[in-house]
This record gives C-alpha cells, structure tokens and sequence, in this order.
C-alpha cells in the first residue's frame, strides 16, 4: 500500500517543490502522510499510506509475538515480544503529526527488539542471519545517525533502504527460522 501511495502522490521534494510525482530519492515515506502535498496539491496519497503503515506496524507487531515463541529464555522472550509489538504502535504514529517524537521512540523500541533477536541470532548456528542482523542494525544505525545529523541528500535513500532491510530480516526470520535453531547447544546444556 505504501508503493501504491508513492504513485498517488502529487508532488513535491526537499530538492524541488514544485515537481511532479513521489522521487524514492527525495521524497520520505512521511511525505506520503500529509493532507497536503510538498507542492501545495490536495495529497491523494494520504490514505494510501495510512493504510500502509497500518498493515505494515501489524505485521511487524505480529511477528514479534510470533517470534518470541521461539526464544527460550523468558526474560528476552518479554522483551522481545513486548517491546517489538508495543514499539509498532509508536511505528504507526509516525503517520500523525507526532511523527519526529515518534520517530524515536519507535527506533528505539524496534533496536532493542532487534538487538535481542541479534543476541540470540550470533548464539545459533544461523550463519548466514548473523550477517543479516548485523547489516540491518548497522543501516538502520547509519540512517538513524542521518536523521539526527540532519544530513539530508542521501537520508530518503537510506530511508527506503532501511525499509527493506527491515522487511527482509522479518520475513527471513519469520520463515526460515524455528524454535530449535536458538535452543541451548548440547554443551551448554550439561553444564
């Protein structure tokens, strides 16, 4: 739905506010969120992307739950579960006109969320997920710093690029991963 919204929206970039269309290089995904376009135009995108960001803080929240299942440490498993899926709905409110507070929150409740999966990620035998979780934390990082920097040219491209690392970490972990992968090892276990 997101993409959908990108082809609703009117225009209007950081670089240029009287363009035409949504730029994935200037434009933000919360420029998607306004009732007015950068360039004044009534934004046909809006609902778009509400609805987007609603299905995407949804999923998120789901995969969370679902995933804490598989930690079988109770105290991470809580953080995991509660954090990550009560962080979505802080996700979510980057749509409202709360969005730079938001922002923060929501980064920080998904990092942590994240940095708990990593932990027991770089525990397993998940090789190949151990270098996805570094990459994605090490972007979603990078972005964050961006943002806060205020260093503008490149931070809409970051932007899209820390969504997708994002998405693909969730559904990689969602389908090629269980419970086993992060039970204790034989060694640990008959110590």
């Amino acid at each position: 739905m997101l993409v959908t919204a990108t082809l609703h929206y009117p225009g209007g970039s950081q670089v240029d506010k009287h363009s035409i269309g949504y730029s994935w290089g200037n434009n933000y995904i919360s420029n998607l969120f306004g009732p007015t376009a950068i360039n004044g135009s009534d934004n046909g995108a809006r609902w778009w992307a509400v609805a987007g960001m609603i299905f995407l803080s949804a999923g998120f929240a789901t995969f969370f739950v679902a995933f804490s299942e598989r930690i079988p440490t109770k105290g991470a498993s809580n953080i995991i579960k509660y954090v990550g899926a009560s962080g979505m709905i802080f996700t979510f409110l980057i749509a409202t006109p709360l969005h730079d507070a938001m922002i923060t929150v929501a980064s920080t409740m998904y990092l942590i969320s994240i940095f708990y999966i990593t932990v027991f990620i770089l525990r397993s035998r998940l090789h190949a997920f151990k270098a996805l979780c570094i990459i994605c934390l090490a972007i979603f990082s990078a972005t964050l710093y961006m943002y806060g920097t205020r260093s503008l040219t490149y931070l809409p491209v970051m932007q899209k690029i820390t969504f997708a690392t994002m998405i693909l970490l969730v559904l990689a972990l969602h389908y090629f991963t269980n419970a086993e992968d992060f039970q204790p090892k034989q060694a640990e276990r008959q110590s």
